[in-house]
Protein backbone atom coordinates (compact mmCIF):
# COMPACT_ATOMS: atom_id res chain seq x y z
CA UNK A 1 0.00 0.00 0.00
CA UNK A 2 2.77 1.98 1.09
CA UNK A 3 4.26 1.68 -2.81
CA UNK A 4 0.37 2.38 -4.41
CA UNK A 5 0.94 5.82 -2.14
CA UNK A 6 4.03 6.89 -3.66
CA UNK A 7 2.35 6.40 -6.99
CA UNK A 8 3.33 2.65 -7.69
CA UNK A 9 0.20 1.59 -10.25
CA UNK A 10 1.43 -2.01 -11.10
CA UNK A 11 1.62 -2.58 -7.26
CA UNK A 12 -1.41 -0.90 -6.82
CA UNK A 13 -3.21 -3.11 -8.91
CA UNK A 14 -1.28 -6.05 -7.96
CA UNK A 15 -2.47 -5.28 -3.69
CA UNK A 16 -5.99 -4.91 -5.08
CA UNK A 17 -6.13 -8.64 -6.92
CA UNK A 18 -4.51 -10.41 -4.12
CA UNK A 19 -6.73 -8.40 -1.51
CA UNK A 20 -10.07 -9.39 -3.65
CA UNK A 21 -10.23 -13.31 -2.42
CA UNK A 22 -9.40 -12.32 1.19
CA UNK A 23 -12.32 -9.49 1.09
CA UNK A 24 -14.73 -11.79 -0.43
CA UNK A 25 -14.39 -14.60 2.20
CA UNK A 26 -14.41 -12.05 5.06
CA UNK A 27 -17.27 -10.09 3.59
CA UNK A 28 -19.16 -13.36 2.58
CA UNK A 29 -18.84 -15.07 6.55
CA UNK A 30 -20.90 -12.17 7.36
CA UNK A 31 -23.58 -11.94 4.99
CA UNK A 32 -25.74 -14.93 3.83
CA UNK A 33 -26.69 -13.28 0.14
CA UNK A 34 -24.25 -13.92 -2.67
CA UNK A 35 -25.67 -10.65 -4.65
CA UNK A 36 -25.13 -8.55 -1.40
CA UNK A 37 -21.47 -9.96 -0.86
CA UNK A 38 -20.29 -8.66 -4.33
CA UNK A 39 -21.97 -5.22 -3.55
CA UNK A 40 -20.34 -4.86 -0.35
CA UNK A 41 -16.98 -5.89 -1.55
CA UNK A 42 -17.45 -3.48 -4.27
CA UNK A 43 -18.33 -1.06 -2.10
CA UNK A 44 -14.83 -2.28 0.08
CA UNK A 45 -12.83 -2.04 -3.03
CA UNK A 46 -14.14 1.58 -3.76
CA UNK A 47 -13.76 3.11 -0.16
CA UNK A 48 -10.18 1.65 -0.07
CA UNK A 49 -9.50 3.42 -3.00
CA UNK A 50 -11.31 6.97 -1.74
CA UNK A 51 -9.35 6.43 1.51
CA UNK A 52 -6.28 5.01 0.25
CA UNK A 53 -3.89 8.44 1.17
CA UNK A 54 -5.27 7.99 4.79
CA UNK A 55 -3.45 4.49 4.78
CA UNK A 56 -0.30 5.13 7.36
CA UNK A 57 2.59 2.81 6.50
CA UNK A 58 4.07 2.74 10.35
CA UNK A 59 0.53 0.79 11.03
CA UNK A 60 -0.37 -2.84 9.63
CA UNK A 61 -2.35 -3.02 6.70
CA UNK A 62 -4.81 -5.34 7.69
CA UNK A 63 -6.69 -4.11 10.50
CA UNK A 64 -7.02 -0.70 8.98
CA UNK A 65 -8.04 -2.73 5.49
CA UNK A 66 -10.35 -4.83 7.67
CA UNK A 67 -12.33 -2.01 9.65
CA UNK A 68 -13.32 -0.71 5.89
CA UNK A 69 -15.07 -4.06 4.92
CA UNK A 70 -16.36 -4.22 8.63
CA UNK A 71 -18.08 -0.91 7.76
CA UNK A 72 -19.19 -1.50 4.29
CA UNK A 73 -20.80 -4.84 5.93
CA UNK A 74 -22.75 -3.11 8.76
CA UNK A 75 -23.54 -0.22 6.08
CA UNK A 76 -24.74 -3.10 3.86
CA UNK A 77 -27.44 -4.97 6.61
CA UNK A 78 -28.13 -1.35 8.04
CA UNK A 79 -29.87 -0.45 4.68
CA UNK A 80 -30.76 -3.40 4.12
CA UNK A 81 -33.14 -3.22 7.74
CA UNK A 82 -34.24 0.08 6.44
CA UNK A 83 -35.51 -1.27 3.24
CA UNK A 84 -36.81 -4.82 5.24
CA UNK A 85 -38.45 -2.23 7.29
CA UNK A 86 -40.50 -0.68 4.34
CA UNK A 87 -41.24 -2.95 1.90
CA UNK A 88 -44.24 -5.18 2.42
CA UNK A 89 -44.71 -8.51 0.40
CA UNK A 90 -48.16 -8.02 -1.27
CA UNK A 91 -47.68 -11.87 -1.96
CA UNK A 92 -46.52 -12.98 1.93
CA UNK A 93 -50.00 -11.15 3.27
CA UNK A 94 -52.20 -12.90 0.98
CA UNK A 95 -53.00 -9.91 -1.29
CA UNK A 96 -54.33 -10.39 -4.60
CA UNK A 97 -54.77 -8.03 -7.64
CA UNK A 98 -58.03 -6.34 -7.35
CA UNK A 99 -60.52 -8.15 -10.02
CA UNK A 100 -62.12 -4.55 -11.08
CA UNK A 101 -60.19 -2.99 -13.76
CA UNK A 102 -59.07 0.55 -12.77
CA UNK A 103 -61.30 3.44 -13.73
CA UNK A 104 -60.01 4.76 -17.52
CA UNK A 105 -58.74 7.93 -17.14
CA UNK A 106 -61.06 10.85 -18.78
CA UNK A 107 -60.87 11.36 -22.18
CA UNK A 108 -59.07 14.91 -22.33
CA UNK A 109 -58.62 16.21 -25.68
CA UNK A 110 -56.09 18.32 -26.28
CA UNK A 111 -56.97 21.29 -28.92
CA UNK A 112 -54.72 21.18 -31.98
CA UNK A 113 -52.67 24.18 -30.90
CA UNK A 114 -51.41 22.25 -28.00
CA UNK A 115 -51.02 19.02 -29.78
CA UNK A 116 -48.88 21.07 -32.42
CA UNK A 117 -46.97 23.46 -30.02
CA UNK A 118 -46.17 19.79 -28.11
CA UNK A 119 -44.85 18.63 -31.34
CA UNK A 120 -42.60 21.00 -31.93
CA UNK A 121 -40.58 20.58 -28.33
CA UNK A 122 -37.50 18.83 -27.95
CA UNK A 123 -38.00 14.59 -27.18
CA UNK A 124 -36.74 15.25 -23.45
CA UNK A 125 -39.03 18.24 -23.31
CA UNK A 126 -42.18 17.10 -24.05
CA UNK A 127 -41.77 13.62 -21.91
CA UNK A 128 -41.73 15.37 -19.10
CA UNK A 129 -44.43 17.41 -19.66
CA UNK A 130 -46.51 14.55 -20.66
CA UNK A 131 -45.50 12.33 -17.98
CA UNK A 132 -46.47 14.92 -15.54
CA UNK A 133 -49.40 16.42 -16.92
CA UNK A 134 -51.20 14.08 -19.05
CA UNK A 135 -50.43 10.74 -17.84
CA UNK A 136 -50.86 12.87 -14.41
CA UNK A 137 -47.56 10.80 -13.11
CA UNK A 138 -46.01 12.19 -9.94
CA UNK A 139 -42.67 13.71 -10.64
CA UNK A 140 -40.60 10.76 -8.74
CA UNK A 141 -42.76 8.45 -10.90
CA UNK A 142 -42.08 10.05 -13.94
CA UNK A 143 -38.16 10.48 -12.93
CA UNK A 144 -37.92 6.68 -12.48
CA UNK A 145 -39.82 6.08 -15.83
CA UNK A 146 -37.23 7.97 -17.60
CA UNK A 147 -34.13 6.92 -15.50
CA UNK A 148 -33.35 10.45 -14.62
CA UNK A 149 -33.30 12.48 -11.11
CA UNK A 150 -36.24 14.36 -10.41
CA UNK A 151 -34.17 17.50 -10.27
CA UNK A 152 -33.45 17.15 -13.52
CA UNK A 153 -37.05 15.96 -14.84
CA UNK A 154 -38.46 19.49 -13.04
CA UNK A 155 -36.06 21.39 -15.17
CA UNK A 156 -37.01 19.39 -18.68
CA UNK A 157 -40.96 20.08 -17.71
CA UNK A 158 -39.91 23.61 -16.60
CA UNK A 159 -38.25 24.15 -19.79
CA UNK A 160 -41.12 22.61 -21.90
CA UNK A 161 -43.61 24.85 -20.00
CA UNK A 162 -41.96 27.93 -20.71
CA UNK A 163 -41.51 27.07 -24.72
CA UNK A 164 -45.26 25.89 -24.86
CA UNK A 165 -46.09 29.16 -23.16
CA UNK A 166 -44.58 31.07 -25.52
CA UNK A 167 -45.60 28.80 -28.75
CA UNK A 168 -49.45 29.48 -27.72
CA UNK A 169 -48.88 33.15 -26.63
CA UNK A 170 -47.03 33.86 -29.88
Amino acid sequence: MAAAQAGDSACYQKLLTELLPHVRRFVGRRLGDPSAMEDVVQNVFVSLHRARHTYRAERPFGPWLFSIARNATTDQRRARARRVGRELSLEADGVREPSVPPPAAPDRALSPELVRALEELPDSQREAVELIHLEELSVAEAAARVGISKSALKVRAHRGYRALRARLEG
